[in-house]
């Protein structure tokens, strides 16, 4: 079994297509362990803000098969599958860490690079696994939140229930409490 974990991102009926690809990925999955969930601004073009959140799972499945689940989930949230990459998007799931695999095939870059640039994928992901290791530098997810400067980029954490959000500014360099 790989421990799997996956950003998801929407800025287009945000709470509508991740609550839609929770249900996807908890009947493929199983039982899921989900990060809090942040708005943020688009980054790379101007639009909505996104809403994202990090989802972490177990499978024996392998990344091609993970990967084209994760495609046909983003197709069920109405994600054509030749979106552009700096556009508003329904869906966007991203596998961040598979287990200890690191991969550098065209288009399977894992661990995923943004991980260590973006805000709203390193501070889920600590938030629900901080002492797991990054399998190329070997500092845990705890550890990179801790260094990263994320003052340049605003997130808010937002509560969805059931298509609607209320929302509380978080600090976007505060640590993540184990075991959250």
């Amino acid at each position: 079994m790989k421990d799997v974990y996956v950003a998801a991102g929407s800025n287009v009926e945000p709470e509508k297509y991740l609550e839609r690809a929770l249900r996807e990925l908890a009947a493929a999955y199983g039982p899921l362990t989900l990060s809090p969930a942040y708005r943020n601004q688009a980054v790379g073009f101007s639009g909505d803000d996104f809403i994202n959140f990090v989802v972490g799972f177990r499978t024996e499945d392998d990344v091609a098969e993970v990967r084209q689940q994760l495609q046909k989930i983003e197709a069920a949230c109405d994600r054509p599958p030749d979106a552009p990459k700096w556009a508003p998007r329904t869906m966007d799931l991203d596998i961040l860490l598979f287990g200890d695999l690191v991969s550098d095939e065209p288009g399977l870059k894992i661990p995923r690079p943004d991980l260590l640039k973006r805000p709203y994928m390193l501070k889920p992901i600590a938030d629900i696994a901080p002492d797991v290791r990054h399998p190329v530098l070997g500092k845990t997810m705890r550890e990179l939140w801790e260094s990263f400067d994320g003052a340049a980029h605003s997130m808010v954490e937002v509560f969805l229930d059931g298509g609607s959000s209320t929302s509380r500014h978080s600090d976007p360099r505060r640590p993540p409490e184990s075991g959250q």
